[in-house]
């Protein structure tokens, strides 16, 4: 079967730094590329008060994700309503994209393993297993991670995590 188009694609409605945000992104997460910049001034998409050669779209992918990246002027702004979860094996990787994603962020946004980007961006960075953790059947399971989780101020700490769910 030939390339198969992603169904569904998040577009990220940036000021004016949707290039700028892209190029991180990928600087940040391994499998990642830019696959394309629509710029504007071209005679299809001049736009009052925008310079010429400014992007307007970028097309970029994150780990398998496709993402499109508009700027479109000041008049959306990102909201903790809509975040990014970025699922992580081990203690390091956590600590990995905690520190590249929190660089030049909001740092009164960040609580309980969640961050505000440089961009305004709202990411989630989590053990893969904490849904597991606080999903289980067992409620004192459960409810001791999350009062573990609630207690972290900044980035999550997989091993404090995994005792609160042993019980140690």
């Amino acid at each position: 079967m030939a390339n198969r188009i992603q169904k569904i694609t998040t577009n990220l409605w940036f000021d004016s730094q949707a290039e700028e945000a892209a190029k991180f992104y990928t600087s940040v997460f391994q499998n990642s590329r830019i696959h394309r910049i629509t710029r504007y001034g071209q005679k299809r998409h001049e736009m009052k008060g925008i310079s010429e050669g400014k992007a307007m779209i970028v097309e970029f992918e994150l780990e398998g994700q496709k993402f499109v990246a508009l700027n479109g002027g000041p008049k959306y702004t990102f909201t903790e309503a809509v975040s990014f979860i970025v699922q992580c094996e081990t203690q390091e990787e956590i600590d990995y994209f905690w520190e590249k994603l929190s660089e030049g962020g909001d740092e009164k946004a960040q609580a309980n393993g969640w961050l505000k980007d440089q961009f305004g961006v709202s990411w989630q960075v989590v053990p893969s297993t904490l849904n597991a953790m606080i999903s289980d059947e067992d409620s004192t399971k459960s409810e001791r991670v999350m009062k573990a989780l609630l207690q972290m101020e900044t980035k999550l700490d997989m091993d404090k995590l995994k005792k609160a769910y042993e019980g140690s």
